[in-house]
């Protein structure tokens, strides 16, 4: 065997490879738990969380002149004087970063 075509071998499945994985990673989305996990994370901040829930199927949000791929889900918690407050959220399916959130 001639090392010059065992090398070129090589070379051409890393380039594949790392092609392979570049557009696997452009075309990936986080999971619902995750986007649950950073909206808890970001409410956590303000005060204790009662309950929360996520849709776990993708939808099509419009926001303004762009669309975006998003979970919807919701969080409740308790305010230093008892009461209750209920927001829901909208998370980018692709980075699970919070879009935008309404007090229901």
């Amino acid at each position: 065997m001639n090392w010059k075509s065992f090398l070129l071998g090589v070379g051409a499945g890393l380039t594949c490879a790392y092609a392979l994985k570049e557009a696997a990673a452009r075309n990936s989305s986080v999971t619902a738990s995750k986007a649950l996990g950073h909206a808890k994370a970001a409410f956590k901040k303000e005060g204790p969380i009662l309950g929360s829930w996520i849709n776990m199927n993708q939808e099509v949000y419009q926001k303004g002149p762009i669309s975006f791929t998003v979970y919807k889900g919701g969080i409740s918690r308790s305010m230093e004087d008892g009461k209750t407050e209920q927001f829901e959220f909208v998370a980018d399916a692709s980075t699970g970063s919070i879009i935008d959130v309404y007090r229901l």
